[in-house]
């Protein structure tokens, strides 16, 4: 036995080796088709999911026929938080912040996310109230507003009907803001925060409410465009809000869009994706106009490597109730800008994963890396603006 044993130890790596020689153009063959099917299914994939979810109705048709109701910030119903319609405790040492949330609706029949979308609704409430807005209520007494978003279509595509489909959500934005303003407990003093989507339009009110407004100018702590790429000409122009330079100064503006470092697909993806406001109005791929990076572990638009000692809490709080604070992970993020992204290297733990599908891997984070540094973030600028 010991003999046949060594003998079939010889045998059979010749067999072998004698198969390949004379089948290895098969085998290369099914190798390399192999590898073209698996990137055509990414590509196939990737396409029977945008087909899914696009509407197959133009914009225009679609407005007079299937619109959702417009919302009625008179109403509390409309916000998903509103200290002062809920008549819930407002702390009056606070400053009062304006939340605009970034997409959870999908797409399909709709352009647009109806207010009482369920699933789009549960999103807002438990991913990216709890992880984003989070930050700021700490400091700040925080209003979001339910608005008709843009579906997550439209951000997959640079159709006409889809830059439509976002311009329209910027009606209700303004008209959120505006009764914020009227209705807002607070003294002097305002942040305004958006994420993704939100952080859109965002830049639309900056420079067309507040920075043409002196009032509002001087009332502004700080805004925040989470997750956004914002073009640096929004913030250089005469009379624009500016870029901030340092955690204690105020009446500017914050903002970054964050890539995994180990990800350059998601950069190429993103920088294909990102728009910018045009002056009449228009939305418009943002092209080789340079973006704004502010990186959040200093509050700074630094390009140099920033090292996970400066980071002051990462933290996934999804489902949280509202008011919880999370327990933070310190000391675990670095993050570098370059080319007016973000890159970030972040823990390798479950709790910092993106979810399965393919739709939930194409919106916000459901955890954020910054949590612990923009809640210092806006308790220095809110510090600094009352010791102006």
């Amino acid at each position: 036995m010991p003999g046949k044993l060594k003998l079939s130890g010889v045998i059979w790596p010749v067999m072998w080796t004698g198969i390949f020689r004379k089948r290895w153009r098969a085998i290369l063959i099914g190798a390399i088709g192999g590898t073209v099917l698996a990137v055509a299914g990414f590509y196939l994939q990737n396409d029977w999911h945008r087909n899914v979810l696009d509407p197959k109705v133009p914009f225009q048709i679609y407005q007079t026929t299937r619109l959702p109701r417009a919302p009625d910030y008179r109403k509390a119903a409309d916000w998903y938080l509103n200290p002062a319609l809920a008549r819930y405790y407002a702390d009056p040492r606070k400053v009062d912040v304006f939340f605009l949330h970034g997409t959870t609706f999908d797409g399909g029949k709709d352009w647009l996310g109806g207010l009482e979308n369920a699933q789009a609704t549960h999103d807002v409430e438990r991913i990216q109230i709890p992880n984003y807005a989070g930050p700021f209520s700490v400091m700040g007494n925080v209003y979001a507003p339910k608005y008709r978003q843009a579906s997550l279509y439209t951000q997959l595509t640079g159709r006409d009907d889809a830059r439509e489909a976002r311009r329209f959500a910027y009606g209700d934005a303004e008209a959120a803001f505006r009764a914020f303003l009227k209705q807002r407990k607070g003294g002097k003093g305002f942040v305004i925060v958006g994420v993704e989507q939100g952080g859109l339009l965002v830049e639309r009110l900056l420079r067309d409410v507040v920075a043409p407004n002196p009032d509002l100018r001087g009332q502004l702590v700080a805004a925040y465009m989470l997750e956004t790429l914002a073009p640096q000409a929004l913030f250089t122009s005469p009379g624009s809000i500016p870029v901030c330079q340092g955690r204690e100064a105020t009446g500017c503006a914050v903002a970054y869009l964050g890539v995994d470092s180990g990800r350059p697909d998601q950069a190429l993806q993103v920088l294909k994706r990102a728009v910018a406001w045009e002056g009449n109005n228009e939305l418009v791929t943002l092209g080789a106009d340079k973006a704004v990076c502010v990186n959040p572990l200093t509050g700074t638009p630094t390009t140099e490597e920033v090292d996970a000692r400066r980071s002051q809490g990462a933290t996934n709080a999804t489902g949280l109730e509202w008011g919880t604070e999370p327990a933070l992970i310190l000391h675990k993020v670095s993050a570098r800008c370059l080319s007016g992204l973000l890159i970030v290297d972040k823990p390798d733990s479950p709790t910092f994963r993106d979810g399965p599908a393919w739709v939930d891997q194409r919106k916000v984070n459901p955890y954020n890396l910054f949590y612990g540094d923009l809640q210092a973030d806006m308790q220095s600028r809110w510090q600094a603006f009352q010791n102006n």
